[in-house]
């Protein structure tokens, strides 16, 4: 009996105390309110005029290599459905000569290719990485100049009141 008589006092205190904090909660929750946004990243380095300019500048400077290996593949391709149509009519030797030539051409575009790649990753990234310090210091300056406590990037779920990704976009042009 006297369990039980401990267990109604402990409900009744806590009873007490939830009706004497719901009291004072507006007052708490004003003081703790804090403004909070959020930015895609995704979004800031596809529409944003920086990541725009960068893309177009990478287009550019590697608009002549591409060329340059899109004619490599091309001869390759040609080099090969010749020898697929003429191989038969060669001598051994000629055989064996066209196919070390079309090894070593296919080995050169390999290679070609995975440089292109290598480099044009490389200057992505370079240039993605100044459009993200970028965005960066404008959130930085929104969020002193509109008082933000809080700015995540890519949150996993945002109400539309938070997501400040329109400023930060307006405000990089």
């Amino acid at each position: 009996m006297t369990r039980k008589l401990v267990s109604t006092a402990v409900l009744a205190a806590a009873a007490c105390a939830a009706i004497a904090l719901a009291g004072s909660a507006p007052a708490f929750a004003a003081e703790t309110a804090q403004k909070i946004g959020v930015v895609s990243l995704d979004r800031v380095l596809h529409e944003s005029a920086p990541a725009k300019a960068a893309a177009d500048k990478l287009q550019k400077e590697f608009a002549r290599r591409k060329a340059e290996i899109d004619k490599m593949s091309a001869d390759f391709k040609a080099k090969a459905q010749d020898f697929q149509k003429n191989g038969p009519t060669l001598t051994q030797s000629q055989r064996i000569n066209e196919q070390r030539d079309l090894a070593e051409a296919e080995r050169a575009l390999s290679r070609a290719q995975r440089e292109f790649r290598e480099e044009r990753g490389q200057r992505e990234n370079e240039e993605i990485q100044i459009v993200i310090a970028r965005a960066n210091q404008v959130i930085q300056d929104l969020a002193r100049r509109e008082n933000y406590d809080l700015i995540f990037q890519d949150a996993v779920y945002a109400s539309p009141r938070a997501d400040i990704t329109d400023k930060v976009l307006k405000a990089m042009k």
